[in-house]
This record gives structure tokens, sequence and C-alpha cells, in this order.
């Protein structure tokens, strides 16, 4: 299966009006788009629930980098494994050092060895493709384009790009979310919350202080636009006249309801991004020791099935904030406030 981090909406608006503005992208894009095709039955395919972790799970980080040479031939040649030196070549040293990071967070805060919670290695691929618009979890290791220099810079340029499409990972070995319609878009919230968590815990911000933007530093100048997401404002990140205008509604009151995108959930996956920011700013603090604990607490929860809505999720989450921090706690209402604002509970 594929998980790629750039929806397809952006890149046929980039195939489709690109030429004139950024040639070099619309090509591009229409690789990317092309190669998105070719597996978008295989993305509704789930992974793994609930692996457990073993005695022998390795606490450490097993990562190795490998450049697939501007080609699409994965994995290409091992350039970096764990503990080696920088290698000097940027997306190969980023990618190393996000790969760590995001295993640092899980196992830092959710005590888990790795995305399977048994000590599964974490491999990558940079330098893939000719310009590649797209960053992807393929069920067994990421792997990066380096962009085409008009709209997209390389992709391993966002930490929290790199949690986000391992957290992919992290869902296929856990609830293992259909990739469909509410339950998709879940999916790819959940991988933007848990993104945002990691770039947070790595740079110790508290709710506060954090952006919420979902891939700032991806665009590059001539784009008007600051990342791909916003949780904080959904339908604000970015307003192009090649790209358009973000999607992302914030409630459910913008609902959309679409066979693209199977079934829109890089677009309504705003909605419950914007109840997790809405709740982890509520209660203040460090993200992931408060909301972020909660949504682990709902991801990892055998009530949470493949196929579960937004109401479901919901209720789940209001009840993991009661048995953590409390029935009737501050904590428990923050985050049932948070999902009637966004409309999902009444």
């Amino acid at each position: 299966m594929r998980h790629s981090v750039i929806p397809p909406y952006m890149l046929q608006a980039i195939a489709d009006a690109g030429e004139p503005r950024f040639p070099r992208a619309a090509s591009a894009a229409r690789t990317a788009l092309a190669t998105m095709d070719s597996v978008t039955a295989a993305k509704r395919v789930g992974g793994l629930r609930h692996a457990a972790a073993t005695p022998a799970a390795s606490s450490s980080p097993q990562r190795s980098i490998s450049d697939a040479g501007h080609t699409e031939t994965l994995p290409g040649t091992l350039v970096r494994s764990e503990g080696s030196a920088a290698s000097g070549d940027p997306a190969v040293d980023e990618a190393y050092a996000g790969l760590g990071d995001t295993h640092a967070f899980y196992l830092d805060v959710f005590g888990r060895a790795s995305i399977d919670g048994a000590g599964l290695p974490l491999d990558a691929s940079v330098h893939y493709g000719q310009g590649y618009d797209n960053a992807y979890w393929d069920g067994s290791r990421m792997v990066f384009g380096d962009g085409d220099g008009e709209v997209f810079n390389r992709f391993t340029i966002a930490a929290d790009v790199i949690g986000h499409e391992l957290t992919h990972g992290v869902t296929q070995y856990t609830a293992n979310l259909t990739y469909q319609g509410q339950s998709g878009s879940l999916n790819e919230s959940i991988s933007d919350v848990f993104g945002s968590l990691v770039a947070q815990y790595t740079l110790g911000q508290t709710a506060d202080e954090a952006s919420w933007l979902i891939g700032q530093g991806l665009f590059t100048p001539a784009v008007q636009g600051v990342a791909l997401r916003s949780m904080k404002a959904p339908g604000t990140a970015y307003d192009d006249d090649v790209l358009g205008k973000d999607p992302q509604p914030g409630t459910m009151a913008g609902y959309v309801e679409t066979q693209d995108d199977s079934g829109g959930v890089h677009t309504n996956s705003g909605i419950p991004n914007h109840a997790f920011f809405l709740a982890a700013t509520a209660i203040g603090g460090k993200a992931w020791e408060g909301a972020g604990a909660v949504w682990w607490d709902a991801l990892t929860s055998p009530e949470v099935t493949a196929s579960i809505d937004f109401a479901g999720f919901a209720r789940v989450t209001v009840t993991a904030a009661g048995a953590r921090f409390g029935e009737g706690s501050s904590a428990q209402s923050a985050i049932e406030d948070a999902w009637r604002t966004v409309g999902v509970l009444s």
C-alpha cells in the first residue's frame, strides 16, 4: 500500500494549470499522479492489527537510508546506516534525523519500540524519481522525492511530514483504519496529529507555541502558501493561482461528499484535525501529554474498529480522556467540547 503526503487534487491542479508558470512542476505532477493511480486500490487494503511487542524487541532505532539515484527502482544503494556519520547529502541526513526523531517520540512518550511496537527497522529511500513530487510510506519503507524545484522543495525538509508518513505505519499496525471515507479521513488526520506532535516534541514546544502547520517549508517561495494544511485554521494553508485554495473544512458544516481521493480523505481530515487542535490548546501544556495521550489511547483501543466514523472515534476519545484524566475532568470536557465545536458531537 502507498500513503502519499501530497493529495491527488493538488497534483491534478498543478498538472492542469501549471504549464505557463510551472512547466517542470506540471510534468512532475503528472508523473506523481500516474504513480498514485497505479496503487489506488492497494491503498484501501489494511495492514496488521495490534502487533505486540516482544521481549526481544530492540528499543534502539535501526535506520538505513538508500539512494535511489533518481530512478524509480527501490531501495537503491545504501548510503547511511545506523550509527554512521552524516553523509553531507541534505536529503540523506534529514531522512536519517527524521526517522530518529519519530522513533524517539514513540519510544519516549508511549513506550513503543518502532512503528510496529516490536523494533521494526526504519528504512528509507531518497532521490526517488526525477523531481518526484511526493513522499510516501509503502507499507515497509519511506520513499522521498526531491520535488520539482518550482512548487515543491525536497520532501525530507519537513520533520512533521516524516512523522506523518511513519504514523501511517503505526496505524497499519494498530487501528488499521480503512482508507476510505470517514475512517480514511481519520487515518490521514491521525498522521497529521502525530506528525505534528513529533515536530513539537523534537522542538520542545507547548501547544500554544506550535504552528500547527503540516508540511511547512515544502512550498518554494513562488507559491502563495505556508504549508500543505493547517490544523489551527483548516482551509487557510494556501491560496495560489495554480494550486487553488486550500479546500479543507474545519467543521462538519463544510464536509465534502466526493468519490475522489478515496472519499475525500485529505480534505475532510481537516475536521478531526481541528478538533485535536482545539482540545490540545484548551488543555494546554505539552500536547503529547494531554490530547495526544488520549488520541494514542483511542488509536490503540479495540473500540476503534477499522471502519469507525468521526462520531465513533470522538466518543472513544471522550471515554479515553475519562479513563486517563478522570470522569468530569477538565481534559475530558475540553475534548468533548472540541468535538462539539466542529459539529461531530451534538
